[in-house]
């Protein structure tokens, strides 16, 4: 299979696992904050705050991390910016009990946390021959699913072995060992960013790009509001393992769905695959809004997921051609960035709606914020498609 073949690539099993480990500080963060802070007797306000913080913090970081990589190299940002993600997370963790801590700690961590990700995606195009890039990028959006897995099972069994900080303590480490093995790869010190012009706006000039992300906020509001939504849902059904199942699942189909982009071959446009994969996330959203039994809800759950990491798949090389010359890791950033607000977003509306009791109420908000999207996508395919010759145009010039 193609991903077997990628994955024995030179250097790809080093930084893909090194990037993995990077990040499951971003998956553990909101859940091992929580328990620090309430192990130390915060009351919930805090924990909501700090927690946050830590997203609001790491939505504003990432852009300004990425234009640093374009500017000075991959090496120096990431090991300094895990150095300064770890201070945070370990002043947290040695002074729970401090209110100007439980703030300060999180925003340093978040804000510093390092751009593995679009460090990653700017690196596949040296690492694999331009047709096996779309593969690439299906295993680096599946390989993200099992650090969202990974990362709060692993706050839940260090908070079983040990104090709550320990899971704090775990993130700081995970965070420089996983920062520090991709920074040290031939790839990441070799890579240097295109000859860029000076503009404030960095890759957001790109009209096109600016679409393209704008357009993942509706998804992120859906995968938001799920993540509400299923702890709601397993408040009031017997499902084994609560809304962690619900969860589980929904990964599970995005590693599904990953798995086959990566290997069946399928010929058409980005833009095309763009619209169409998030015509059928937007489908497969709206069958949540039936609140079913806890049998047909975890098959919902699991087909619900299927199309997301092949939208990423097709967004994460939209998003690499489209980004004016120099600007490739910043772009990246921004993309994180704008599904980290749309999940914030979801995740803070369904809360109001859920206040009242309306599941279903909560579901249409998940589906209308993913078919908005697709609406996008599907309306500005012409348009994307215009922007990626030009953008090739731009750089042949």
């Amino acid at each position: 299979m193609p991903y077997l073949k990628l994955l024995r690539r030179p250097h790809v099993g080093r930084l893909l696992s090194g990037s993995l480990v990077g990040r499951l500080p971003t998956a553990m963060a909101a859940l091992a904050i929580a328990l620090a802070l309430r192990a130390a007797g915060a009351d919930y306000r805090l924990v909501g705050a700090a927690g946050g913080v830590y997203a609001l913090s790491g939505a504003i970081g990432g852009p300004l991390l990425g234009r640093w990589v374009d500017r000075l190299g991959q090496p120096r940002v990431l090991v300094l910016s895990s150095l300064v993600s770890a201070a945070g997370f370990a002043a947290l963790a040695a002074a729970p009990g401090s209110t100007a801590v439980a703030v300060l700690g999180p925003a340093v961590a978040g804000a510093a946390s390092p751009p593995l990700e679009p460090c990653l995606r700017a690196l596949w195009p040296d690492l694999v021959e331009p047709d096996e890039l779309e593969s690439a990028y299906a295993v680096d959006a599946g390989a993200q699913e099992l650090v969202f897995i990974g990362g709060p099972l692993l706050v839940g069994g260090l908070a079983v072995a040990g104090p709550a900080q320990l899971a704090l303590v775990a993130a700081a480490v995970l965070g420089v060992v996983g920062a520090v093995s991709v920074a040290t790869s031939a790839p990441s010190r070799a890579w240097a960013s295109a000859a860029r012009s000076v503009h404030w706006l960095g890759p957001l000039r790109s009209r096109a790009l600016v679409v393209l992300l704008c357009a993942l906020t509706g998804c992120g509001w859906a995968l938001g509001t799920f993540n509400v939504f299923a702890v709601a849902y397993a408040e009031r059904h017997p499902l084994p393992g609560g809304a962690g199942t619900l969860l589980a699942l929904n990964s599970t189909g995005a590693l599904i769905g990953a798995l086959l982009i990566a290997a069946l071959p399928w010929r058409a446009d980005a833009a095309t695959k763009a619209a169409v994969t998030g015509a059928g996330m937007a489908l497969a959203f709206w069958p949540f809004t039936l609140v079913p039994g806890p049998l047909p809800m975890a098959l919902v759950a699991l087909f619900s997921g299927v199309f997301f990491a092949p939208l990423l798949t097709v967004v994460f090389r939209l998003t690499g051609e489209l980004a004016p010359a120099g600007t490739v890791t910043e772009a990246f950033a921004w993309l994180v960035t704008l599904v980290t607000t749309g999940i914030a977003g979801g995740s803070a509306v369904s809360g109001l709606i859920l206040a009242d009791g309306s599941l279903s109420t909560a579901a249409v908000s998940a589906a209308g914020g993913v078919t908005l999207s697709a609406l996008t996508l599907a309306a500005a395919r012409p348009f994307l498609a215009r922007g990626r010759i030009a953008v090739q145009a731009a750089g042949q010039a």
